[in-house]
């Protein structure tokens, strides 16, 4: 796995997620068809922990979290931007989603949670916020945002 792989790969999860509303209703067909026991996901997480330890992912350090975006919004990714943090037990800084955002929830102890939730994907609409949050345990969080907005507040 390299960089321009992981962007294949995610390139057909965004083909697949399209022009969709960013609602629960989205939430739960990503949860059925590329949950936590489907082999996308499986990729996925492989591809992040590969990322990670190899410093192509996660590039950034502060506030006692990892994190970088690997791709800006373009085309190929239907406009998504990509990020992907590595908390373990912390919330990091609150933020608002102006065009919400996905949420791939890797947990790399089998407890860890974010937001409350264990592996697989999270969906906040248009003009959420929120403090994301890894409880009991480390986990990589990889995060689309439409356009790439993403609004940090004080």
């Amino acid at each position: 796995m390299n960089p321009d792989a992981f962007k294949t790969l995610l390139q057909d999860v965004t083909r697949q997620i399209g022009d969709r509303a960013l609602d629960t209703s989205l939430q739960t067909w990503l949860n059925q068809e590329l949950g936590a026991d489907s082999p996308t996901y499986r990729q996925l997480k492989a591809a992040c922990e590969q990322g990670v330890a190899e410093g192509w992912l996660c590039q950034r350090e502060g506030g006692g979290l990892k994190y970088g975006r690997i791709f800006k919004p373009d085309d190929a990714l239907q406009r998504f931007s990509v990020d992907v943090v590595d908390m373990n037990t912390l919330a990091g800084p609150h933020h608002a989603h102006p065009l919400g955002e996905i949420d791939l929830i890797m947990p790399l102890d089998d407890t860890a949670t974010f937001d409350g939730r264990g592996a697989g994907w999270l969906v906040y609409g248009p003009g959420s916020a929120h403090s994301p949050t890894v409880a009991r345990g480390r986990a990589l969080v990889l995060y689309l945002l439409p356009e790439g907005r993403i609004e940090f507040t004080q």
